[in-house]
């Protein structure tokens, strides 16, 4: 960790955003990212016997509702694959 690292950096990592900008595709990147993030802690949680693997699915679905509800609040449209 260097001097300009915040602990948070390494516990709430973000990488920068590629796609086409628009201001509610930020929004849901950074979503997206979050979604990532907790899935993987709760990942760990179920690997390590902290939580059932009922309880872990429970938690990643209601993750999930809100991340669709996310992105239909946004509006964004699906566009299938895209090309590079």
């Amino acid at each position: 960790m260097t001097d300009t690292d915040k602990p948070s950096d390494l516990l709430y990592p973000y990488s920068r955003y590629y796609g086409d900008f628009t201001p509610e595709n930020l929004v849901f990147d950074a979503n997206l990212q979050e979604f990532a993030q907790r899935v993987t802690y709760i990942c760990s949680l179920e690997t390590n016997g902290k939580i059932t693997p009922a309880k872990a699915y429970e938690q990643i679905r209601s993750l999930w509702t809100q991340l669709a509800e996310s992105k239909t609040e946004l509006g964004i449209e699906d566009s299938g694959e895209r090309s590079r």
